[in-house]
């Protein structure tokens, strides 16, 4: 099963983590993308580290100070990726062949004999501009729909001294794992069948200022005129967040359907009287 919430390590997160990782000391998150990437090569994951073409000599340096990372660089297993040599300051990534990049390059992992395809990468540059931020959000919640039914996995870095609060909070909800919980909900891919996404977390006051924008990013897919939500994870909605979904749903012509065992979800749409709303608790 796939674990979420908040981690403050990166060691032992599965096959299948997605973290994104704020900070403000860049030794910091070369060492948690050191660890990250050690344990992939122990799970048999091919290891990838994407940084600017400025960080690679430190973050390299601080590769080498595990024993299988160095030998996974001299042996051509680790590679390391200038982030610069793929994309313009200014780039705003087109977020679908963003995620048939990563593909390619699990499959390519995979064909090489790996069990899968491990990256960190530090990608401050492509969210610095609102438009980047967008594009950005919306691919890794794409990118996380992906790794439910891949082997692939990623450490996202986001450095707090260039962006600010209301980004990374808005990046970090498109992930099961963070190190920090700000907004209190996760929006992210699930591996149960027929469910369009994941809702996780808290959605109380501190989540309302997030949660429409997050839908609107992840432009969640709809069959059969719903929308259901691996809701397994919620521990707590209020009425405002209930309403915000339910409108959602509606502008896509849709139902929402909502699969968790918090039974204060189905009290609040009877007594809301949300017609477009459906609670299912799980078997």
């Amino acid at each position: 099963m796939r674990s979420a919430g908040v981690v403050h390590g990166t060691r032992g997160l599965g096959p299948q983590a997605h973290a994104c990782w704020r900070y403000r000391d860049p030794v910091e998150f070369r060492t948690h993308a050191r660890d990250f990437l050690a344990d992939g090569l122990r799970l048999g994951l091919r290891p990838m580290y994407v940084v600017s073409a400025d960080d690679a000599a430190p973050a390299v340096g601080e590769l080498r100070r595990s024993a299988r990372l160095d030998r996974a660089l001299d042996e051509g297993d680790l590679r390391v990726t200038p982030l610069d040599s793929a994309y313009a300051d200014d780039a705003v990534i087109e977020p679908g062949e963003q995620v048939d990049r990563y593909a390619a390059a699990t499959d390519e992992a995979v064909a090489a004999g790996f069990a899968g395809l491990r990256v960190a990468a530090e990608v401050t540059p492509l969210v610095r501009t609102a438009p980047q931020a967008a594009a950005f959000t919306r691919y890794e919640h794409l990118v996380d729909r992906y790794m439910t039914a891949r082997p692939f996995s990623a450490l996202c870095g986001y450095d707090q001294r260039v962006l600010g609060e209301d980004t990374i909070t808005r990046l970090a909800v498109m992930h099961p794992h963070a190190n920090s919980d700000t907004a209190g909900f996760r929006l992210h891919g699930s591996p149960l069948p027929g469910c369009a996404a994941a809702l996780g977390g808290q959605l109380d006051l501190c989540g309302a200022d997030h949660l429409g924008s997050a839908l609107d990013r992840a432009d969640l897919p709809v069959h059969d005129a719903t929308i259901t939500l691996d809701a397994t994870g919620l521990e707590f909605v209020d009425h405002r967040n209930l309403i915000t979904l339910a409108e959602h749903a509606r502008s896509r012509g849709a139902t929402l359907v909502l699969r968790t065992a918090h039974r204060g979800a189905a009290r609040i749409t009877g007594l809301l009287g949300l017609d477009g709303v459906r609670v299912e608790l799980p078997a």
